[in-house]
């Protein structure tokens, strides 16, 4: 056998599984709580010990891993317009595996270094302007970035005809910055190919290294990659040997929804929206999640009429869960609350992700309108996180199959009747990580897990 590690280290947890490449069979598979307060490679070393346990060749074999530990890849997007460039910019933070904590659109005058400096971002992403537009922004966001002698890295992925005034501004500053093409070239086209690869390059030079998390080198030569950007890829692969897939990971401070779905060039005439779609989506419900957001879990879910509470029963529980997020249900009813709280975090992820169909009356009379992902022809709908992978099949079906159907009210393009699976053994990551050296071994773990 050809062995590989494949190893995660989340936020919470370090996943590991070996697999033989030949033939893409999953020979061991292990998991430690992520060593944050030490160093991370203690927990991998964990892991790599009960995978020799299970099989010899562990000990010599090459490892390849992605990261969320340490808060993953915070991105702060600096853009001209709202909803053109600042929109493009978010996207391509998602997809490239990022959370986004800051959107700054008019660039950063005034005072925008302050809010952009305590955002705490590991990479600004600076775009703005299509190519030949307007530059003014864009030059000036780069001159008060050179000013406040910006500490972190910068990807300049705007107005191309700007991109030498901005690479001058950064370079006599000495801001590290990485040159990508621009995310909007022109109105209603999005270009995220490029910013994608600067993102990640930029996230293992940078923040791998600069969040301090282990002291030994190995860790840099190991991660390829962050785990959401990871996970993505394995969906794109799923996608191409099932048809529209959509994957909700339920967690305890996010909701993260991914989706590859084909898109439909007649649905362009419907569309409302200046940014262009992409076949590959990401979002992070940031206010959604089992612990540190639980609480407003249940306010968004009784708000949308998801969930009753008239007795305040689940948001106490809630409560209770966000002051120590180390809990875990010891009686039926603990068990019963749990998953009301995934279905309220998986119905209202799944709602914010897909698109709404609308019937608006206008000059012309009845229009149609449609914006965001439509889910409705989604074949194959995939829950992560822990308290899917602990509830029963029937559990775990229930909770997913909450957010589904024709009868969903609000014109919500949610799957319509999608097969419904649990990614038990963390193969989406693994088949994400494995693709690029490895497509075989990368779709056979894939196809276990719809088996």
């Amino acid at each position: 056998m050809t062995l590989v590690a494949c190893v995660d280290f989340g936020s919470t947890y370090t996943k590991a599984l070996l697999v033989d490449v030949e033939g893409g069979d999953l020979v061991a598979r292990t998991e430690h709580p992520t060593t944050i307060g030490t160093d991370v490679l203690d927990g991998w070393l964990a892991c790599r010990s009960e995978l020799v346990s299970q099989d010899d060749g562990a000990a010599a074999a090459p490892v390849v891993a992605c990261s969320s530990a340490g808060g993953g890849l915070r991105i702060a997007v600096v853009g001209h317009e709202e909803l053109v460039t600042g929109e493009a910019g978010r996207r391509v933070s998602l997809s490239s595996g990022g959370t986004v904590v800051h959107v700054a659109a008019g660039g950063l005058a005034d005072s925008g270094i302050e809010p952009l400096r305590a955002s705490r971002p590991d990479v600004v992403l600076l775009v703005g302007g299509t190519d030949g537009g307007n530059a003014a922004v864009l030059v000036g966001a780069a001159e008060r970035l050179a000013a406040a002698a910006w500490p972190g890295p910068v990807v300049v992925a705007g107005n191309a005809a700007a991109a030498s005034d901005v690479v001058d501004r950064l370079a006599a500053a000495a801001v590290d910055h990485v040159v990508a093409d621009n995310v909007v070239p022109q109105i209603g086209v999005l270009r995220p190919d490029s910013a994608h690869a600067a993102i990640r390059e930029t996230f293992l030079r940078h923040v791998i290294g600069g969040k301090h998390l282990s002291a030994s080198p190995e860790f840099l030569d190991m991660v390829v990659g962050p785990t959401p950007d990871i996970v993505l890829s394995g969906v794109e692969l799923l996608a191409g040997a099932v048809g529209d897939v959509a994957v909700v990971d339920v967690g305890g401070a996010t909701t993260d929804v991914h989706s590859a779905v084909t898109l439909d060039p007649e649905d362009a005439d419907l569309a409302r929206e200046v940014v262009a779609p992409t076949p590959l989506t990401r979002t992070v419900e940031g206010d959604l999640g089992m612990r540190w957001s639980a609480p407003t879990t249940v306010a968004r879910a009784v708000e949308a009429g998801l969930v009753d509470d008239a007795d305040g029963r689940v948001a106490a529980a809630a409560e209770q869960r966000h002051r120590d997020p180390g809990w875990l249900p010891a009686t039926p009813d603990d068990v019963a609350i749990e998953h009301d709280l995934a279905a309220a975090a998986t119905g209202l992820a799944l709602r914010r992700h897909a698109g709404r169909q609308r019937v608006v009356f206008g000059p012309d009379g009845r229009l149609v309108e449609r914006e965001g992902v439509d889910l409705r022809e989604v074949e194959l709908l995939v829950g992560s996180g822990g308290v899917l992978r602990h509830a029963s099949p029937e559990r775990a079906a229930a909770v997913l199959r909450q957010p589904t159907g024709d009868d969903v009210p609000g014109g919500w393009l949610l799957p319509r009747d999608p097969r419904l699976v649990v990614d038990q053994e963390y193969v989406l990551a693994a088949a994400g990580l494995l693709r690029a050296e490895h497509p075989g071994a990368a779709t056979a773990l894939l196809h276990r897990m719809l088996a």
